[in-house]
């Protein structure tokens, strides 16, 4: 099957090959036509297997037709990057059709987007906050609506936008087609679900497993040998995209400053940065100026770099959950990937979780020549995590027996 099966406006030919689709994922073969002919959708899917097609090419096909400047479309999103990814991808596949869109969002001086709203858009990609906000100071004008999405709705859900996701049906028009998508289902989002749309088809694909492309490998490690065992690990894989998550904000900062002190090219991404510093991290990262970026799980879902080979988790995830979505990162669009993760004992009952979800035993790996038995520093000393002794060059790196799995290079 190819894109011209699903009948879209010719107009959009153009913006779908600019995006470099060719063969439709499995989740865009079941969702596309469906939400063509107008259902309301619940859809599931993996990370990196085109989801935002999925309801972005149906809504330009049915905007294409009707009234242009004003608003007919709002997609509400959890965060600011994934408004910025969403709109970057309306923008590729409207390519030539004079359709336009806007991101509300909060953090950033309102201005800007009150203006883009007044010059008229079709498609408003907003965080809850900012645009009720704008709703409640007249900018932002809804009645219009024609088309709702709600995506990453278990994503609103832990950071407490579901009171703020329904206040803004309740100022759209109720006649209108409504897609939800979701990762997982907790009460709270079916209870959304079953208030907001009017006979969903129900598309799920690939709703438990992590992508067929990533290569899994765990690193038991003690805690204060994990970031020695991190510098090494990068020192024999080829770091020209690498993505790190870390729990907290202030490790996935002070990760970031020792990797920099270490001739990395490196940037961080998490609250206690500024919008403007975020969005400079991304564009860093997307276009190759920084090698790594250390991240919390604000940046797990939504995060659109094609070529990221490597995913480090320096620690395990709060969830199997949100593993799969950090390492959904790697190996998109077909492309292969590698997922590492340091764990320690305290991250048994999680891995045990992990593999029953993937029906399988993940790898326990070692690095040859790394000394794993270099003993803690005493707790009165709050000095960083001793280095690993001399490592050994990537060239003359050995596998012992049994043969470990050794970082793959890109």
């Amino acid at each position: 099957m190819n894109f011209d099966q699903f009948k879209l406006d010719s107009r959009l030919k153009a913006g779908i090959q600019r995006a470099g689709y060719t063969d439709p994922t499995p989740i865009q073969t079941a969702a596309i036509p469906a939400a063509i002919e107008g259902h309301d959708l619940i859809a599931t899917a993996q990370t990196g297997t085109g989801k935002t097609a999925t309801f972005v090419l149906p809504m330009l096909h049915k905007l294409l037709n009707g009234p242009r400047n004003r608003s007919r479309a709002l997609i509400v999103t959890p965060t600011r990057e994934l408004a910025d990814q969403i709109n970057d991808n309306i923008r590729t596949l409207a390519s030539g059709t004079g359709l336009r869109s806007a991101t509300v969002y909060g953090g950033v001086g309102p201005t800007p987007q009150i203006q883009a709203l007044q010059r008229g858009v079709e498609i408003i990609v907003a965080c809850p906050g900012r645009l009720l906000d704008l709703i409640a100071q007249g900018h932002a004008r809804l009645q219009n609506i024609e088309i709702l999405v709600l995506d990453e709705a278990d994503r609103m859900f832990d950071m407490g936008f579901l009171p703020d996701v329904r206040r803004i049906i309740k100022a759209i028009p109720a006649k209108r087609q409504t897609m939800l998508y979701s990762a997982t289902f907790p009460s709270e989002v079916e209870k959304l679900a079953s208030e907001t749309l009017t006979n969903p088809k129900r598309i799920a694909v690939g709703l438990t497993r992590p992508a067929h492309t990533v290569t899994h490998a765990l690193y038991p490690v003690p805690k204060h040998l994990k970031t020695a065992l991190t510098f090494e690990l990068l020192k024999r894989t080829d770091t020209n995209s690498v993505l790190i998550f870390a729990r907290t904000r202030h490790r996935a900062h002070r990760l970031a400053q020792q990797l920099s002190r270490e001739g990395y090219k490196v940037t961080s991404l998490h609250s206690d940065r500024t919008q403007s510093q975020r969005q400079n991290a991304l564009a860093g990262f997307k276009d190759g100026r920084y090698q790594i970026m250390v991240a919390t799980d604000i940046a797990a879902r939504g995060l659109d770099v094609q070529s990221i080979s490597h995913v480090i988790n320096f620690d395990m995830p709060d969830t199997a959950d949100a593993y799969i979505h950090r390492i959904g990162r790697t190996g998109r669009a077909e492309r292969t990937g590698d997922a590492f993760t340091l764990v320690t004992p305290d991250d048994t009952d999680m891995i045990r979780e992990l593999e029953k979800i993937m029906k399988q035993t993940l790898p326990r790996e070692t690095l040859d020549g790394f000394d794993y038995n270099v003993p803690a520093p005493p707790p009165s000393q709050n000095q960083p995590a001793p280095r690993s002794p001399r490592p050994l060059p990537h060239h003359h790196a050995r596998r012992p027996h049994p043969q470990p799995h050794q970082p793959k290079k890109r």
